[in-house]
């Protein structure tokens, strides 16, 4: 029951960040500078994390071997802004970058662990997975093409055009925006790959529906046939 209730707190702690670093990346242009309030959501997160992956190592069967596996994920769930703010430690620009990369792993794992949780918990059709994929990837895809794109590029004129952008090159047809930053033409790459390895997943599902329907039908017309008839 415990680790039970770890995990749901590590869900609502993932859909936080999520939701927090949406709302600071739309509404803030300052690149690599966080609101307070994005702090403190940070800070309520990264502990959220860590109880979980020591919860977690503590009923290992394994704990050390555990440790060595998910060292990233650890590394990844100390809240570097927190402790900086703390101790008094004034961050220039190039630590402010390397610490936004790590945000930017962090919502990743966040990404990661809610699509586990909507496959896993909720989700029992392939159909949903592939959609909430598909949508959850497209969307932080446009939050950090956003990100970097809109103070230096003229095309990015709001984050509808990066959301739009992103849908276009996740179907692989691509967009009239140009990216100019590293992080965005390394998205802009990434991007159609997740596309062409996701869509036949949608046209395998759609041919096992079908596959199913037919055999289905076949097994009742043959039933029917072996009913005798009644005069």
């Amino acid at each position: 029951m415990f680790l039970r209730l770890i995990n749901i707190l590590t869900l609502l702690a993932s859909l936080l960040l999520l939701a927090s670093l949406s709302v600071e990346i739309i509404y803030s242009r300052e690149l690599a500078q966080f609101s307070v309030a994005y702090d403190w959501a940070m800070f309520v997160v990264c502990i959220i994390f860590m109880v979980d992956f020591f919860a977690l190592m503590a009923s290992s069967p394994h704990p050390w071997r555990f440790l060595g596996r998910g060292f990233i994920i650890l590394i990844l769930s100390i809240p570097y802004h927190t402790i900086a703010q703390l101790l008094g430690v004034e961050l220039g620009h190039t630590m402010q970058m390397l610490l936004s990369g790590v945000v930017m792993l962090r919502s990743v794992m966040a990404i990661y662990i809610t699509l586990r949780w909507l496959i896993v918990e909720r989700t029992s059709r392939l159909l949903w997975a592939y959609i909430a994929t598909v949508v959850v990837c497209t969307y932080f895809s446009a939050l950090f093409f956003y990100e970097y794109e809109a103070p230096v590029n003229s095309q990015v004129k709001g984050f509808g055009d990066a959301l739009w952008w992103a849908a276009m090159n996740m179907t692989t047809v691509g967009a009239e925006i140009f990216p100019v930053t590293a992080i965005g033409k390394v998205i802009c790459v990434v991007l159609p790959i997740i596309g062409m390895a996701m869509f036949p997943v949608f046209t395998v599902y759609v041919t096992s529906l079908y596959d199913n329907n037919r055999t289905k039908a076949g097994t009742r017309v043959a039933q029917d046939s072996d009913k005798p008839i009644s005069e």
